[in-house]
């Protein structure tokens, strides 16, 4: 059976307007190192990103940045993390991304991380990866999307979670370890891996 010894976190490269995105992405980086899971993640020394690998690397965690060659510039690589791969472009950043974490978590953010986090929904959906996939629903962010999965649920154009994407939601931080530990108890290390190399999305 599978444990969770990484996890890819999606998150803003901004702050947001709201300090609790902040505060839960501090906090969760701290949860992170001291369960001692690896942080995988944009690269960004900015934003969420940014607040959420400098909590890790305080508290003694282990970090790996992802970031594509185009975004070095703008979104300034954190020197500090231990591992800090630059890929050629988006779909290269993906693929290592998926390839090296246990699961994938997503705090508040923009399109960005909206984009990361469906893709990885759809995946699953289609029968590519069992890896837990997990929304920190922090101050009702992740609101609006959970109702658009829920009417195009009704309307018939999304599976059930039983012949789908199980897609878990946390309300706490707290919740996260303890949720995808769970999801990813029953999960084999063969079914982490993608079936077939992933599609240039």
């Amino acid at each position: 059976m599978s444990g969770i010894k990484a996890l890819c976190v999606y998150c803003g490269s901004n702050p947001g307007a709201d300090p609790a995105f902040i505060d839960t992405a501090q906090r969760f980086g701290k949860i992170l190192a001291e369960n001692g899971v690896r942080l995988v993640y944009g690269g960004g020394s900015i934003g969420l990103m940014g607040a959420l690998a400098s909590s890790v690397i305080e508290h003694g965690g282990e970090v790996t940045g992802i970031i594509p060659e185009f975004l070095t510039t703008q979104e300034r690589p954190r020197q500090l993390a231990q591992e800090l791969i630059v890929t050629r472009d988006m779909h290269e950043r993906k693929r290592t991304m998926f390839e090296r974490a246990d699961g994938f978590v997503a705090l508040p953010g923009g399109l960005g991380t909206l984009e990361e986090l469906v893709e990885q929904m759809t995946w699953a959906q289609l029968g590519r990866h069992k890896k837990p996939i997990l929304i920190v629903n922090t101050n009702g962010f992740w609101q609006p999307l959970l109702a658009l999965i829920a009417h195009m649920r009704a309307l018939g154009l999304v599976p059930e979670p039983s012949r789908g994407v199980d897609l878990l939601v946390a309300e706490r931080i707290d919740e996260v370890l303890p949720a995808v530990r769970e999801a990813a108890r029953g999960v084999a290390e063969a079914e982490k891996a993608m079936a077939v190399p992933a599609e240039r999305l």
